[in-house]
C-alpha cells in the first residue's frame, strides 16, 4: 500500500469519526432522542473520542456530551460513572478555548442536577479548572466558566464556599467590566448565588468591591443584566443590616426607584425584592426608601403585576409597617391598604393570600387608627371568610386568626365590628365581644347616634343570641354592652321575649 493510500485511509478514519460525533451532537439537541443514544451506549462510544488527535472531534465530542448531561440528572450521573470528568478537567488546560468553552458546558450540565453530582464536578478539581478559564483572554470562555461555576454555587454554602476558596470571586468582579454583556450577566448571577447562603459569603462578594461595580450598571439598557444586577444586591442585602447599608450607600437610589417603572417585568419584580430585603432591617432603611419614593413606587407596582410579580412587594409593605407606628401610618396614607385588598381579592394561590393578610396584619396592629384603616376597607369579614374556609391553607388559616387577634385587639370602630358578630365562631367572638365592650365604656353611654345605629343594624339583637356560660368573660362582656342600653330593649332583643309577650296576651284580661 502506498503512502498516499495509507493518508487517504486515515483521511476516511478521520472523516468519519467527525461524522459520527457530529450526528451525535446534532441528535442530543433534540429531547425525542435522548433515550434512544443512552439506550445504544453513546457515552462509552464518546468516552475514547474526548483524547481524539483531532481538536475538532474532541470539542463536538464534548458538545454531544454536555447536551445529553443537560436532558436528565440520569445521564448526568452516567457521565461522571463513566469517568469522563476526570479526563475532561485534565484536558481542559491544554487545550484551545473551543474546547475548553464545550468542556465547561459539560461541567455545567454536570453540576445543575444536584448537589451530590456539583460535588463530584468538585471533587475531580473541576472548579480550580473553571477558575483558571476566568483567566482566559477569551471572553466566551469566561462566560462559559462563570456559568458552570453558577451553577456548583447555587445548591449550598458548601458548594459556594469551594468556588470561593478556589479563588473565582475576584475574577467573577473583574468579569463585571468585561464589555461583552452576557459576561456581565453571568458574572452578576454566579456573584449572586455565591452570595445568598450566608453573611461570611456575602461579605466575601463585598470586599472584592462587587457592590460598586454592580451599582454602576443599574441604569444598563440591558434588561437580562439589570435582573441579574438586582438579584446579586438582593441576596446581599438580606444577610444583615451592615450589608444592606453597604448596598444602600452605593448611592443606589434614586436610580433603583426609576428600575420600577422598567418594560421588563422580572427587573421590576427584582428592584421590589432588594427592597424589601432593605427594609426588613431596620426602621431607619425603611425610612430611607420611604423618603426616596420607593414605597409609593411599590404600591404603584402591585397594581400593574399579577402573581408571584407582586410577592416581595406585598412583604416589602408588611417589613415597613412593622416596625413603627408611623412608617405603618405612612402605608395607609400612601393608599397601600386598597392595594393589598385588592391582592388579597385578586390573587388565587393560597400563599399570595396568606402574605397578603400577614402584611394587613402588620398595619392594623398598632393603634385603633391603623385598625380603623383596616376596618373601612371591609378587610376584617373576608380575612374571617379566609380564616374559616375549609379549603384555605394551614398557613393562610393561622395569618388570618392572628392577624384578626391583632386588630380586633385595637379596632374601636363599630361598623368595622358589626359584621364579625354574625359568622365568627366562638374563639374570634371572644375578640369581638371584647372590643365592644371597651367601646361600650367609652363611646356607648355619650352617643346616642352610635347606640341607635347598633340597635337599628342588628348588632344589639345578636349580642343577645350569644350563648355563654354565666359567670365567664364573654358573658362579662355581653353584660357590659347590655349595660349602655336600656332594659326593656335589652329584653325586647332577648330570644324567646316574644313568646312570653304572646304568653301575656292570652293570660291578658281587658278591664
Amino acid at each position: 500500500m502506498s503512502q498516499r493510500q495509507i493518508i487517504q485511509v486515515f483521511e476516511q478514519y478521520q472523516k468519519s469519526r467527525m461524522q459520527f460525533v457530529q450526528t451525535v451532537a446534532d441528535l442530543a439537541s433534540r429531547p425525542q432522542n435522548i433515550d434512544i443514544l443512552q439506550n445504544a451506549g453513546v457515552l462509552s462510544l464518546l468516552r475514547p473520542l474526548m483524547l481524539d488527535s483531532v481538536p475538532s472531534v474532541q470539542q463536538t465530542a464534548a458538545l454531544a456530551l454536555g447536551r445529553l448531561a443537560d436532558h436528565s440528572d440520569d445521564l448526568a450521573e452516567a457521565v461522571v460513572k463513566e469517568d469522563i470528568l476526570p479526563q475532561l478537567v485534565h484536558s481542559l488546560s491544554s487545550q484551545n478555548r473551543f474546547y475548553k468553552k464545550a468542556a465547561a458546558f459539560v461541567l455545567r450540565a454536570v453540576a445543575k442536577h444536584s448537589p451530590e453530582l456539583s460535588q463530584a464536578v468538585v471533587g475531580c478539581g473541576g472548579v480550580d479548572a473553571l477558575v483558571l478559564c476566568l483567566e482566559e483572554f477569551d471572553p466566551w470562555v469566561k462566560e462559559a466558566a462563570a456559568w458552570a461555576l453558577g451553577y456548583i454555587a447555587r445548591h449550598n454554602a458548601s458548594l459556594a464556599q469551594s468556588v470561593v476558596d478556589a479563588g473565582a470571586v475576584p475574577l467573577l468582579v473583574f468579569c463585571l467590566r468585561e464589555p461583552e454583556m452576557a459576561v456581565k450577566r453571568i458574572a452578576a448571577s454566579t456573584l449572586s448565588d455565591i452570595s445568598k447562603h450566608t453573611p461570611e459569603l456575602a461579605q466575601t462578594v463585598v470586599d472584592n468591591g462587587a457592590i460598586a461595580h454592580l451599582a454602576q450598571m443599574i441604569l444598563n439598557p440591558d434588561a437580562k443584566l439589570k435582573r441579574q444586577v438586582f438579584a446579586a444586591l438582593s441576596q446581599i442585602s438580606k444577610h444583615s443590616v451592615s450589608l444592606a447599608e453597604m448596598v444602600i450607600e452605593a448611592e443606589i437610589l434614586p436610580a433603583a426607584v426609576t428600575c420600577l417603572r422598567d418594560q421588563d417585568e422580572y427587573v421590576r419584580k427584582n428592584v421590589s425584592t432588594l427592597m424589601r430585603e432593605v427594609v426588613k432591617h431596620t426602621p431607619e432603611l425603611s425610612q430611607v426608601i420611604v423618603n426616596c419614593g420607593g414605597m409609593v413606587a411599590v404600591i404603584d407596582y402591585l397594581g400593574n403585576c399579577r402573581g408571584n410579580l407582586r410577592l416581595p412587594g406585598i412583604m416589602m409593605l408588611g417589613y415597613i409597617a412593622t416596625h413603627s407606628e408611623n412608617l405603618a401610618m405612612a402605608v395607609i396614607l400612601s393608599k397601600g391598604v386598597p392595594q393589598l385588598a385588592l391582592c388579597l381579592s385578586e390573587e388565587p394561590e393560597h400563599h399570595m393570600k396568606a402574605a397578603a393578610v400577614w402584611s394587613i396584619g402588620q398595619i392594623g396592629h398598632h393603634t385603633p387608627e391603623h385598625a380603623k384603616a383596616v376596618a373601612t376597607a371591609s378587610l376584617l369579614p373576608k380575612l374571617l371568610e379566609l380564616y374559616m374556609d375549609a379549603s384555605s391553607s394551614e398557613d393562610l388559616q393561622a395569618k388570618c386568626k392572628k392577624a384578626l387577634k391583632s386588630i380586633l385587639q385595637k379596632c374601636t370602630y363599630l361598623p368595622g365590628l358589626e359584621p364579625l358578630l354574625y359568622d365568627a365562631p366562638s374563639n374570634i367572638l371572644k375578640h369581638v365581644l371584647c372590643q365592644f365592650s371597651k367601646v361600650s365604656e367609652w363611646v356607648l353611654p355619650h352617643d346616642s347616634k352610635a347606640r341607635r345605629l347598633f340597635v337599628t343594624s342588628g348588632g344589639l339583637k345578636k349580642v343577645q343570641e350569644i350563648q355563654a356560660e354565666p359567670g365567664s368573660l364573654l358573658q362579662e362582656h355581653i353584660n357590659a354592652i347590655n349595660s349602655c342600653f336600656p332594659e326593656e330593649i335589652v329584653r325586647y332583643y332577648s330570644p324567646g321575649y316574644s313568646d312570653v309577650l304572646l304568653e301575656r296576651l292570652e293570660t291578658y284580661q281587658p278591664a
